[in-house]
Protein backbone atom coordinates (compact mmCIF):
# COMPACT_ATOMS: atom_id res chain seq x y z
CA UNK A 1 0.00 0.00 0.00
CA UNK A 2 1.53 3.49 -0.93
CA UNK A 3 1.70 5.57 1.44
CA UNK A 4 1.74 9.62 0.96
CA UNK A 5 4.80 11.38 2.16
CA UNK A 6 4.51 15.36 2.54
CA UNK A 7 7.11 16.40 4.50
CA UNK A 8 10.71 15.22 5.82
CA UNK A 9 9.22 13.99 9.60
CA UNK A 10 6.87 11.32 7.26
CA UNK A 11 9.87 10.21 5.37
CA UNK A 12 11.64 9.39 8.18
CA UNK A 13 8.76 7.70 10.09
CA UNK A 14 7.56 5.72 6.83
CA UNK A 15 11.79 4.79 6.37
CA UNK A 16 12.24 4.32 10.28
CA UNK A 17 10.93 0.56 10.29
CA UNK A 18 12.59 -0.06 6.97
CA UNK A 19 15.68 0.86 8.34
CA UNK A 20 15.46 -0.69 11.79
CA UNK A 21 14.99 -4.32 10.12
CA UNK A 22 17.79 -4.09 7.85
CA UNK A 23 20.36 -2.94 10.49
CA UNK A 24 19.04 -5.66 12.51
CA UNK A 25 20.00 -7.82 9.88
CA UNK A 26 23.33 -6.31 9.34
CA UNK A 27 24.42 -6.95 13.12
CA UNK A 28 23.18 -10.23 13.26
CA UNK A 29 25.37 -10.81 10.39
CA UNK A 30 28.25 -9.06 12.26
CA UNK A 31 27.59 -11.12 15.44
CA UNK A 32 27.60 -14.69 13.39
CA UNK A 33 30.98 -13.89 11.68
CA UNK A 34 32.29 -12.94 15.40
CA UNK A 35 31.05 -15.85 16.97
CA UNK A 36 32.65 -18.06 13.89
CA UNK A 37 35.96 -16.17 14.97
CA UNK A 38 35.80 -16.57 18.80
CA UNK A 39 34.83 -20.13 17.97
CA UNK A 40 37.33 -20.59 15.36
CA UNK A 41 40.30 -18.99 17.99
CA UNK A 42 39.11 -21.60 21.01
CA UNK A 43 39.24 -24.78 18.35
CA UNK A 44 42.73 -23.37 16.70
CA UNK A 45 44.74 -24.14 19.41
CA UNK A 46 44.74 -26.01 22.76
CA UNK A 47 46.70 -24.43 26.32
CA UNK A 48 48.88 -26.73 28.45
CA UNK A 49 49.97 -23.68 30.68
CA UNK A 50 46.28 -22.45 31.72
CA UNK A 51 42.93 -23.53 32.15
CA UNK A 52 40.23 -21.94 29.35
CA UNK A 53 37.30 -20.33 31.57
CA UNK A 54 35.73 -19.95 27.93
CA UNK A 55 34.36 -16.08 29.25
CA UNK A 56 35.68 -14.97 26.22
CA UNK A 57 34.18 -17.58 23.78
CA UNK A 58 30.70 -16.33 25.05
CA UNK A 59 31.60 -12.68 25.28
CA UNK A 60 29.83 -11.41 22.09
CA UNK A 61 27.07 -9.08 22.55
CA UNK A 62 24.58 -7.46 19.76
CA UNK A 63 22.08 -5.26 20.57
CA UNK A 64 19.00 -4.98 18.23
CA UNK A 65 18.65 -1.64 16.20
CA UNK A 66 17.08 1.29 17.88
CA UNK A 67 16.49 5.16 16.76
CA UNK A 68 19.26 7.37 17.21
CA UNK A 69 19.76 10.97 16.01
CA UNK A 70 17.47 10.44 13.01
CA UNK A 71 18.92 7.19 11.91
CA UNK A 72 19.11 3.32 13.31
CA UNK A 73 21.74 2.65 15.02
CA UNK A 74 22.99 -1.74 16.26
CA UNK A 75 26.16 -2.86 18.07
CA UNK A 76 28.02 -5.49 18.27
CA UNK A 77 30.56 -5.58 20.36
CA UNK A 78 32.96 -7.74 22.60
CA UNK A 79 31.74 -6.98 26.33
CA UNK A 80 35.37 -7.46 28.24
CA UNK A 81 34.35 -6.35 31.45
CA UNK A 82 31.64 -9.71 31.50
CA UNK A 83 35.41 -11.85 31.65
CA UNK A 84 36.29 -11.02 35.21
CA UNK A 85 37.63 -14.77 36.09
CA UNK A 86 40.82 -14.20 34.06
CA UNK A 87 44.02 -14.73 36.46
CA UNK A 88 46.53 -12.14 35.61
CA UNK A 89 44.28 -10.47 33.09
CA UNK A 90 41.94 -8.32 32.70
CA UNK A 91 39.15 -9.48 29.78
CA UNK A 92 40.22 -5.99 28.05
CA UNK A 93 43.65 -7.62 27.49
CA UNK A 94 42.42 -10.99 26.75
CA UNK A 95 40.53 -9.74 23.47
CA UNK A 96 43.13 -7.29 22.89
CA UNK A 97 45.88 -10.70 22.54
CA UNK A 98 42.87 -12.38 20.71
CA UNK A 99 43.03 -9.82 18.20
CA UNK A 100 46.90 -10.05 17.26
CA UNK A 101 47.18 -13.79 17.22
CA UNK A 102 48.31 -14.15 20.93
CA UNK A 103 46.57 -17.34 23.15
CA UNK A 104 46.70 -16.58 26.72
CA UNK A 105 49.38 -13.71 26.08
CA UNK A 106 51.29 -17.00 24.14
CA UNK A 107 52.86 -16.60 20.35
CA UNK A 108 51.26 -19.82 18.93
CA UNK A 109 50.85 -20.97 15.49
CA UNK A 110 46.97 -20.11 15.07
CA UNK A 111 47.08 -16.68 14.38
CA UNK A 112 43.47 -15.78 14.57
CA UNK A 113 42.68 -12.08 15.07
CA UNK A 114 39.23 -12.18 16.07
CA UNK A 115 38.01 -8.67 15.60
CA UNK A 116 39.85 -7.52 12.30
CA UNK A 117 38.86 -10.84 11.14
CA UNK A 118 35.48 -10.32 11.49
CA UNK A 119 35.89 -6.45 10.08
CA UNK A 120 37.36 -7.58 6.99
CA UNK A 121 34.91 -10.40 6.19
CA UNK A 122 31.67 -7.95 6.79
CA UNK A 123 33.02 -4.64 6.26
CA UNK A 124 35.61 -4.59 4.30
CA UNK A 125 34.99 -7.32 1.94
CA UNK A 126 31.83 -5.45 1.01
CA UNK A 127 29.21 -8.23 2.07
CA UNK A 128 27.22 -5.83 4.50
CA UNK A 129 26.73 -3.85 1.29
CA UNK A 130 25.49 -6.23 -0.74
CA UNK A 131 23.28 -7.41 2.56
CA UNK A 132 22.51 -4.35 2.76
CA UNK A 133 21.28 -3.72 -1.04
CA UNK A 134 19.63 -6.85 -1.35
CA UNK A 135 17.43 -5.83 1.34
CA UNK A 136 16.14 -2.62 0.40
CA UNK A 137 15.47 -4.05 -2.95
CA UNK A 138 13.21 -6.75 -1.34
CA UNK A 139 11.20 -3.63 0.21
CA UNK A 140 10.66 -2.14 -3.15
CA UNK A 141 13.47 0.49 -2.79
CA UNK A 142 15.40 0.42 -6.08
CA UNK A 143 18.83 0.72 -5.21
CA UNK A 144 21.84 0.97 -7.58
CA UNK A 145 25.67 -0.54 -6.18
Amino acid sequence: MAKHISNMSQLQKALQLVMKNMVDQLAERVYETLNYYLNDYYTGWKPESYRRTEAFLRSAVKVDAYPDKGGVKACVYIDYDSMDDYVNATGYQVALWANTGLHGGLSVNHKSHVWDDTIDNTINNGSLVELAVKYLRSQGIPVRN
